[in-house]
């Protein structure tokens, strides 16, 4: 009640001098006229100063006397009829300042009402704080988020005998729990086939079989199954698994992006921004992250205070010679087979010519990633240990390939 007190005494205030000052119809003490009126004689005066120095000659002098008398009779004329209102209409001036007094007030409230926020108080840092923690203590269960999510459908163009495969697969692995290798492929292949919770179950099961053994790389890939498997939402399980994660390897990029992510979720975009910012200059170009990020720091930062944000420079992705648009359209009316093999081919091909030309940082930062989505591990290893060799007096490079392998999911 106080703001719109202070508020509407505020705007009818300003109403008020302005309505007065339409009245009077002047702005100071006296009239206008009564001021050019004195400006006139000073100029009379001028022009008798010019005259004694010789800067004007007699003739010259008479006209411009001339000139200012008129006006100084004419300014005498509307003083003597204009009076102390200076000759405005009253009926004007009355109607003028009522419309400026209303418009003021009324305009006034109907912009708080589109850019304000009617009947918010203000939230003190403390409030806001405990706020967040309060979201963060009610964060929905993996469980419930799963439930809302819609039942997923069988990709179109899988062959039945690989859902057959997958019917024996899970068969298996509900025999034998204790079998590693069969959950690390049952979490592979959900996956693979949009069945995100059972996916995120088996890579629990991956987790939960390593104990202590469990990678940072185990539990980045579990906290990316639990989010994409809530439809993007953090839970409370998946922000301690990014805890968790972080914990083993505090520059996991996949965590990092995530818990921006989850920071953002219990408004707290202060924190959610440093932690992207800092995660965005330190990514490639071509990390799935980074175009996501780039489109919404910028929103990020306003919202964390950050009154000048410059993005930083996109980077300068190298290419590596890939499939023409021509190869593309092809590929897409190849059989899974088929696609397959073209994308080895252009693998090897791409692995030849390092071997024989050498290769720069980028291209082998994306042959490791090629490897590993291939699912041929052994493979993207023995590039990164390579690639480890040939970059190990150059920090930048050997960091831009071991983003690479991590951004991969590849375990060290």
């Amino acid at each position: 009640m106080f703001f719109w007190g202070l508020v509407g005494f505020l705007a009818l205030g300003s109403g008020a001098v302005l309505a007065l000052v339409l009245l009077r119809g002047r702005t100071g003490d006296a009239p206008p006229a009564a001021y050019d009126l004195q400006v006139y004689r000073d100029q009379l005066k001028e022009v008798d100063r010019d005259l004694a120095r010789g800067l004007i000659s007699e003739d010259d002098a008479e006209r411009t006397r001339a000139e200012v008398s008129r006006r100084i009779l004419a300014a005498d004329t509307q003083l003597k009829e204009g009076g102390d209102s200076g000759g405005q209409p009253k009926t004007v001036g009355y109607l003028t300042a009522l419309a400026v007094f209303a418009g003021l007030g009324a305009g006034s409230l109907l912009l708080y009402q589109q850019l304000g926020v009617p009947g918010y108080d203000d939230v003190p840092l403390e409030a806001r704080i405990a706020a967040s923690e309060d979201r963060r203590a009610n964060l929905p269960s993996q469980e419930a988020l799963e439930a809302r999510m819609p039942a997923p459908e069988t990709p179109k163009g899988v062959e039945e005998d690989y859902l057959e495969l997958m019917a024996q697969l899970r068969e298996a692995v509900a025999g034998r729990p204790g079998d590693l290798r069969g959950l690390q492929l049952l979490a592979r292949n959900e996956a693979a086939l949009g069945n995100m919770a059972a996916a995120r179950k088996a890579q629990q099961g991956v987790v939960d079989l390593k104990g202590a053994e469990a990678t940072a790389q185990d539990y980045a890939q579990l906290a990316d199954l639990m989010v994409t498997a809530a439809g993007g939402q953090v839970s409370a399980e998946a922000e301690a698994v990014l805890r968790a994660t972080l914990e083993r390897d505090p520059n996991e990029p996949r965590a990092r992006y995530y818990l921006g992510l989850y920071l953002m979720q219990v408004d707290r975009p202060d924190m959610a921004f440093r932690t992207w910012d800092r995660l965005l200059r330190e990514s490639t170009a071509d990390a799935p992250w980074t175009p996501i990020i780039r489109s919404r720091i910028e929103e990020l930062a306003w919202r964390a205070g950050v009154q000048r944000y410059e993005l930083p420079p996109e980077p300068g992705a190298e290419t590596a010679p890939g499939p023409s648009a021509a190869d593309i359209e092809a590929a897409g009316e190849m059989s899974v087979e088929d696609r397959a093999g073209m994308i080895r081919g252009m693998v090897a091909q791409l692995s030849a010519r390092i071997q024989t030309e050498g290769g720069s940082p980028g291209e082998w930062a994306r042959l490791v990633n090629a490897y590993a989505v291939l699912g041929e591990a052994d493979k993207a290893r023995a590039a990164l240990a390579e690639a480890r060799e040939i970059f190990a007096d150059n920090p930048e490079a050997l960091s831009l390939v071991t983003n690479a392998a991590k951004q991969a999911g590849l375990s060290e």
